[in-house]
């Protein structure tokens, strides 16, 4: 049955131990624990390193391990989120490395799952994106298939900062896209981890894709989404897309949540569903970053077994 958890990045400043004892207290099941390399952040909720790849020894593992054990709570997978495609090649050729260090360290801690982005030259069209895209991707899917790790690509267009525009810094934001990665990358242990929230800002369907890629759904975040139609109706769908939508927690935004878990349940999927906060009403402190996290888990827990 799915289970609910949350994405580490909402606290940025808790240890590990307390991390996994804010999810135990809430009733959390799962942890998507970011593992960034430890350095400062050059974006929101990126830059957050609760697994340290780098330096995840014998010791390190054990003391996760318990954790897990003492707490009930589990890792879903590990989170990091770059751009391996980058118009500056030194960051796209360093995100890599570092996506290849996350994916060797998955299996040390008993998992098989590796969140990220594709990635994109957000200066170029998605064509002129695509031979790079494989000479790039293609190497990390051959490591990920040798490490028997699936790596979940999440659909957020990454659009959210004058940097970002016009292109978005991850290309896997459509159905088309989705289409065109799995076929031309060739592997199943590349899938996505699927953010309906993005879909609605986009003006897409959000349900469809639970049927269409059930069999590519390998991990799903939960973040809702507020349309502000009265600036939209302002400025456009072509104008920078923080002009007229907003980041919300569950519960507070479009997405009908009843009709999520019915039919992602129905198409068959069993695994975690991790609430990922971006609400910015809830991040003036630590406390309401816990209360957030408290609150999308009364909410969703109505939809899923606990």
């Amino acid at each position: 049955m799915m289970q609910l958890g949350f994405v580490s990045a909402i606290l940025p400043d808790v240890s590990l131990e307390d991390l996994f004892g804010i999810a135990a207290n809430i009733g959390y099941k799962y942890i998507e624990a970011m593992c960034w390399p430890p350095s400062k952040a050059e974006r929101r909720y990126a830059g957050v390193t609760h697994v340290d790849v780098l330096s995840l020894d014998d010791a390190k593992i054990a003391r996760i391990h318990a954790l897990s054990a003492s707490t009930g709570v589990k890792l879903s997978g590990l989170g990091y989120y770059p751009n391996c495609l980058s118009p500056d090649l030194a960051e796209g050729s360093r995100s890599v490395e570092h996506l290849m260090e996350v994916i060797l360290a998955a299996p040390k801690l008993g998992l098989n799952q590796v969140n990220t982005f594709i990635g994109r030259d957000f200066t170029k069209s998605v064509d002129d994106n695509w031979p790079r895209l494989l000479s790039t991707w293609k190497p990390i899917i051959d490591l990920a298939e040798k490490m028997n790790v699936r790596i979940g690509i999440e659909n957020c267009p990454m659009l959210f900062s004058e940097d970002e525009w016009p292109g978005g810094k991850n290309i896997a934001t459509t159905p088309a896209i989705w289409r065109r990665l799995f076929a031309d990358l060739g592997s199943p242990m590349l899938g996505l981890n699927y953010d309906p929230s993005h879909m609605v800002w986009q003006c897409m369907d959000y349900i469809s894709p639970l049927r269409d890629f059930i069999d590519r759904i390998f991990h799903v975040h939960a973040k809702d989404v507020r349309v502000d139609r009265h600036r939209l109706n302002e400025v456009g769908v072509f104008a920078h897309p923080k002009l007229y939508h907003t980041p919300k927690l569950p519960g507070l935004g479009e997405i009908d949540w009843s009709q999520f878990f019915s039919v992602l349940g129905d198409a068959g999927y069993t695994g975690p569903v991790c609430v990922e906060v971006e609400d910015r009403v809830y991040e003036g402190s630590q406390e309401t970053r816990i209360e957030s996290l408290a609150q999308s888990y009364r909410y969703l827990s109505q939809f899923v077994a606990k």
